[in-house]
């Protein structure tokens, strides 16, 4: 198999491994405006390549996370009056709702940031031991000076890297920096925020430990995949490695960084600023979840796109022919005895999947091979074999393919 790694920026080959399982983590949702289009796609990138890696025989140990522990989440929840954890409650189980509706398998691991902060502290103490953090008025943070290679997987400059992480929550006026760079492992927070003890004293941890830990202890100390939105790789991910790797030592901490584009909506990037989301639970008011997920994995799934409704509505009426196509009772009673086969399909199928997970050439493949089955089927063919070899296909791309319910028609 091939991937594209952020991290060397080329297409790595890639072999499952035989005596152990794949292990994958995602960085998961912070529970707040849960859930919209951009979150849908990232996650159905990977729900496919688990899919895919099952389909091909491999165990794999999927993690994803729920950030509960972070700044968005408990400004939203004082602006709306609401206890933190109430809100991260009904945040995660609209989430876990909208996924299920959109047949994205459950995580093997799904730990919450909240219940990891013993892990968290033990983390930290190990990089101040190190001398790869320093702690200063009860605040630790990451001495990025100690990292040589720091930020290498964004292939920044120091300029771009500091302007970067100012757009994403970095403050660099902080006084308690030794660089306006270093980043928080452990904070004293507001006076309202929640806190847990600490050898530092009362706060609570930064965003980028959350994930470091959760990913070691659920996964061990080097994982195959990590994944997450493009706007990620910096600081959130460049920060991972920093941290993980002194205390691990094994490099890299992960064989391939895999990330996806964002997602816009007519023409501009959707945010929960801009306030501009389109929400999964009100898209399937519309569309079936079969429509919405092969719309969302027509594209590359590192290009960014702009979500269009009348795209979704073409998909709708494709997939009617592909339902037909499978119906074992369409088209003649087979009148002979060979079976229809389409193996050259197939094989460029799972070759566009070997291919950096090429979704788009995949469900192009698809509907061709949807379109040569209805014929056949209409002339009488036996298409027994082709349909359930579809069948497959369908599985591994998540597509359900039955009937749509009168609701959501």
């Amino acid at each position: 198999m091939r991937l594209y790694n952020s991290f060397s920026g080329q297409t790595e080959t890639w072999s499952i491994p035989s005596d152990r399982p794949v292990t994958m983590y995602v960085c998961g949702v912070t529970p707040y405006d849960t859930t919209h289009i951009g979150h849908a796609r990232t996650y159905l990138v990977f729900d496919t390549m688990l899919r895919y890696l099952r389909w091909l025989g491999a165990e794999v140990q999927y993690c994803q996370n729920v950030t509960d522990v972070d700044d968005p989440l408990f400004e939203r929840a004082r602006r709306d009056g609401l206890n933190w954890r109430d809100l991260a409650e009904q945040q995660v189980e609209r989430y876990t709702l909208d996924t299920a509706a959109l047949n994205i398998l459950p995580p093997t691991y799904f730990p919450r940031a909240s219940e990891e902060i013993t892990g968290m502290i033990t983390l930290i103490e190990q990089l101040v031991e190190a001398g790869y953090a320093y702690v200063n008025e009860g605040h630790v943070y990451f001495r990025i000076t100690f990292d040589p290679d720091f930020g290498a997987i964004a292939r920044m400059g120091y300029d771009d890297m500091l302007r970067t992480a100012n757009q994403r929550g970095n403050n660099p006026d902080d006084p308690r920096k030794q660089d306006p760079l270093d980043f928080v492992l452990w904070q004293r927070g507001d006076p309202d925020d929640p806190t847990w003890e600490s050898p530092w004293g009362p706060g609570r941890p930064g965003w980028h430990i959350e994930c470091s830990t959760m990913a070691m202890r659920y996964l061990g100390p080097q994982i195959d995949i990590h994944g997450g939105g493009n706007d990620l790789i910096f600081p959130h991910h460049a920060c991972e490695i920093a941290q993980i790797e002194p205390v691990t030592r094994q490099r890299p901490f992960a064989r391939f960084w895999v990330h996806t584009g964002m997602v816009g909506l007519d023409g501009i990037k959707m945010s929960k600023s801009l306030g501009n989301l389109v929400f999964i639970r009100d898209a399937l008011q519309n569309h079936s979840a079969d429509a919405l997920r092969w719309y969302l994995l027509s594209f590359p799934y590192r290009s960014e796109f702009s979500y269009q409704q009348e795209g979704v509505e073409q998909i709708e009426a494709m997939l009617v022919q592909i339902r037909e196509a499978l119906d074992p009772t369409f088209g003649k009673p087979a009148s002979g005895s060979t079976a229809y086969t389409i193996d050259r399909a197939a094989d460029a199928f799972l070759d566009a999947l070997d291919n950096d997970l090429n979704t788009s050439m995949a469900l192009r493949i698809f509907q061709s091979m949807s379109n040569d089955i209805h014929h056949a089927a209409s002339e009488g063919a036996d298409v027994q074999s082709a349909r359930q070899t579809m069948r497959q296909f369908a599985g591994i791309l998540g597509l359900r393919l039955a009937p749509p319910s009168p609701s959501s028609t």
